[in-house]
């Protein structure tokens, strides 16, 4: 069980890093006659309907893939399971071929242009690639069988042959299998258990069309006009299904699977019993119906040779209204800058609007106090919830009235390695907290910081030296200044803190999210490892990757009528030889 148990997690882990990896790179549009296979109370999908550039892409990201350490892949290798072995040999083939993208694609005879797929035949994973060689990923599959002793049954279903690869002991009363289709260019992976039907795996080999697709329910359409997405990417988990699958025995496919299972295992009692009533059921429909889907899909997407920009959003539905207005009452301010992923090394902003806070969260604990809920599970921690009120946090927002926001931005740094001791050269940074009466907090935070107490700022922009104030070693040549920059009291180092401060005083306090954030990794690490250098320490291999990493992103978080909004966006550059 406990081998089973490894190999279990191992094909998880596989699944998952390969559903992430689709959000903000793969696609989805309704016309594609793929959907017509998938079922429409499918619970995760997500779709390339659009030819993805994987070539392209991959050679503009290779450089920046990070490999496992030898240690971690050694320990991998050391355990008894040829299934564990058998992920292994493949991810080291894959990461052999990162190496030449070209040679990648064509030992796993992948087209330069590809479609994939993931989703759920209720809680059995699906996954569909294109492959134009398939020979050549046989070949793979047949080296880490060699690699890992672990061997497959080739079996036939409706005239269609596929390769069954055991992962579970011979021996053991538990089966789980790794399963490989392929069928008019298009290969399938998928999971078997002893509980698997033949009919089930017939719909994920593509062998019949769902009853009720995806294609005829319109969702994927929906998804892209409501959000605004391109047709590079589509996905989504749907709240509504999953909840219908737990609250009842034969709702969907994943309840039906679900109530089998729970018979089969013999439990003595339903552990889903105390939510499958009935008021659980229209209870837990009722906050399913208002928090719907969680979606993903791209709104920008190129890639060259030389470069690869990914822009795309993550959100999470909502209908409550009441719930949404009061988070968007809270938006706060967010410097421009953090907009710019080539304006700093490392920026993050919190816009929070302090006078809102707490009107804003008992309106959200007022909201969840109705309805009255019946169902034991909800009725209990509803009960627990009327407990933690947020009225006393009032008392302590009210010494931040005016604060919209506070950001902290890292623009440039050098750092020296004399006697080879390593050493901060400069700094160029900015620390700012926008407020609407940025004085008048200054001045009421004065007796909490004792040091503070003799400084006197203008409001006209004239700075103050901090230096002695810190007592900062002079080795480390920062000289960080303190002034009121229109709206916003700012602390900043450097020419680019100055210049990027002097901008910030132009900036109205608009109200334009509520966090976000910016990094440049080869900005972030490449003094770091030039410093190791100087300093004739040994580098180690994983630090020294991250030397020249030519990668920027961007993180948001916002609110809006359709729900909280998490924005990305990721720039990579072929990294120059």
């Amino acid at each position: 069980m406990k081998k089973l148990l490894i190999a279990a997690a191992v094909v998880a882990a596989g699944a998952g890093t390969y559903w992430y990896s689709q959000q903000g790179q793969f696609a989805g549009m309704s016309t594609n006659p793929a959907l017509e296979y998938i079922p429409a109370d499918t619970v995760v999908f997500s779709g390339q309907l659009k030819p993805f550039p994987l070539k392209n892409y991959l050679q503009s990201a290779s450089a920046q893939y990070q490999q496992l350490p030898a240690e971690t892949l050694a320990e991998l290798q050391s355990v008894d399971s040829p299934a564990v072995k058998f992920f292994v040999s493949f991810y080291q083939q894959y990461l052999e071929g990162m190496k030449k993208p070209a040679a990648l694609l064509t030992s796993f005879g992948l087209a330069d242009e590809i479609q994939t797929y993931f989703y759920t035949l209720g809680a059995l994973p699906v996954v569909k690639v294109d492959v134009a060689q398939i020979t050549a990923f046989w070949a793979v599959l047949d080296k880490a069988e060699k690699d890992s002793g672990l061997s497959h049954e080739m079996r036939q279903l409706a005239g269609l042959d596929y390769r069954a690869y055991r992962l579970s002991d011979a021996d053991s009363d538990e089966k789980l299998e790794l399963l490989f289709a392929y069928k008019d260019g298009v290969l399938t992976v998928t999971l078997s258990t002893k509980a698997t039907e033949p009919e089930l795996l017939e719909l994920a080999f593509g062998l019949k069309k769902a009853e009720h697709s995806l294609a005829a329910s319109g969702m994927v359409e929906d998804i892209i006009q409501t959000h605004g997405f391109t047709e590079d990417s589509i996905s989504f988990i749907n709240h509504v299904e999953i909840v219908k699958a737990i609250t009842s025995a034969d709702g969907n496919m994943l309840s039906k699977q679900l109530t089998k299972f729970l018979m089969a295992e013999n439990f003595g009692e339903d552990p889903l019993a105390p939510i499958r009533t009935e008021e659980c059921r229209n209870e837990f429909n009722a906050i399913a119906a208002n928090w719907p889907r969680t979606v993903a899909g791209l709104t920008v997407m190129s890639a060259t040779g030389k470069e690869s920009h990914v822009e795309g959003k993550f959100v999470i539905e909502s209908k409550n209204q009441p719930i949404l207005t009061a988070l968007q009452k809270m938006r706060g301010f967010i410097p421009a800058h953090l907009t710019d992923i080539n304006s700093s090394i490392f920026s993050m902003g919190v816009g929070l609007d302090m006078n809102e806070l707490a009107p804003s969260l008992a309106s959200i604990w007022d909201d969840l106090q109705k309805p009255q809920f019946t169902c034991a599970p909800l009725a209990e921690i509803q009960a627990e919830l009327s407990q933690q009120s947020p009225a006393m946090l009032g008392m302590f927002t009210s010494m931040a009235n005016g604060v919209k926001g506070m950001s902290v931005s890292l623009f440039d740094y050098q750092m020296s390695a004399e006697d080879k001791e390593p050493a901060l050269a400069s700094l160029d940074a900015l620390v700012s907290l926008s407020a609407e009466n940025p004085s008048m907090l200054f001045n009421m935070a004065k007796p909490f910081v004792p040091m503070l107490a003799d400084v006197q700022l203008a409001d006209n922009g004239e700075p103050t030296d901090l230096s002695a104030l810190l007592m900062l070693p002079p080795e480390f040549n920062i000289k960080p200044m303190l002034a009121i920059k229109g709206q916003h009291l700012v602390v900043y180092s450097g020419e680019k803190g100055l210049a990027h401060a002097n901008n910030l005083a132009k900036e109205q306090l608009t109200a334009n999210g509520l966090f976000g954030l910016t990094a440049d990794y080869g900005k972030m690490f490449t003094p770091m490892v030039t410093l190791l250098e100087l300093s004739g320490e040994p580098v180690p291999p994983e630090m020294q990757m991250l030397k020249n990493y030519n990668m920027r992103i961007q993180f948001g978080f916002d609110v809006n009528d359709k729900g909280l909004v998490f924005d990305s966006l990721m720039n990579i550059k072929a990294t120059e030889q």
